[in-house]
């Protein structure tokens, strides 16, 4: 047990011997069914965790399979803009009812239970916590094989309380080419062997751009630093996804769905051999 502890494991983020790892996971919605949940992490914002999000859904459903998206980031929330949602979830007596993008998949966001998108969420921890699990508990999530989480930046109330209280079956670390993104990856890391979750996969996004005359790759930012971090951790997983427009238009457009090349069906077809082979 922990110095000074308290006896509250719900908002602890320490391992002792006194422990239960499961003791605080909380069961989905009775008539919900989830077979796998990946989150999407990083140690900061601003580095693509949304898009990477939105994309692995995206290739997931490609292959066939029923895909949802729980986004996490209620002060900053950006799947629904992503996927041109702009109505708003509806619910019956079971409960709270995702909404649906073009393709079929079941998202549940901030954005789509505000009266209007552009207000601004301005709560404590403790609520948002509450409201993240709640889109667990009080969502009916209908025959998803897999959901992926937009986590928020960071590694406070409402990645603890997900690494707690939801059974992922692994996580994805999205970072950019710089050395101080590096050592944040580093915490991200850190905390998934803390909370023991596996980690599926290292995506570096704006990792080059394409000379469109020469074709010769340009790392704008800095020189790659994710095989070595893969290296480091024993990730075998990584992606290195170029800086283009035409994937930010199609964001930026709400037709991110109809975009025509997926960089991420290759990383997503090694993440889902993995999770069938522990079967």
């Amino acid at each position: 047990m922990a110095e000074n502890c308290n006896h509250d494991c719900s908002s602890c983020g320490q391992s002792c011997s006194s422990r239960d790892p499961k003791s605080l996971l909380k069961a989905p919605h009775k008539l919900s069914k989830i077979r796998k949940v990946i989150a999407v992490v990083s140690g900061k914002g601003g580095v693509g965790k949304s898009m990477t999000s939105a994309l692995l859904a995206c290739a997931s459903q490609s292959k066939g399979y029923n895909t949802a998206i729980m986004d996490a980031d209620i002060t900053g929330p950006s799947i629904p803009r992503i996927f041109g949602i702009h109505e708003r979830a509806t619910g019956n007596e079971s409960g709270i009812l995702p909404v649906l993008t073009d393709g079929g998949m079941q998202v549940m966001s901030m954005n789509v239970l505000l009266n209007n998108e552009e207000d601004p969420v301005v709560w404590r921890g403790s609520l948002i916590s509450g409201t993240v699990l709640q889109f667990w508990t009080d969502v009916v999530w209908t025959d998803v094989d897999y959901m992926f989480i937009d986590m928020p930046p960071g590694t406070g109330d409402v990645p603890l309380t997900i690494f707690q209280s939801i059974p992922l079956d692994g996580i994805i670390i999205v970072t950019t080419p710089q050395d101080l993104v590096s050592m944040i990856v580093k915490k991200a890391v850190n905390m998934a062997g803390l909370m023991n979750v596996p980690i599926l996969g290292i995506v570096e996004n704006m990792s080059y751009i394409t000379c469109p005359d020469c074709g010769r790759k340009i790392s704008v930012f800095g020189e790659s630093q994710v095989d070595s971090i893969a290296l480091e951790h024993g990730i075998t997983n990584v992606i290195k996804v170029p800086v283009d427009r035409s994937l930010t238009e199609a964001a930026d457009s709400g037709k991110i769905e109809s975009f025509d090349h997926n960089y991420y069906e290759p990383f997503f077809e090694k993440i889902d051999e993995q999770l069938k082979s522990k079967k």
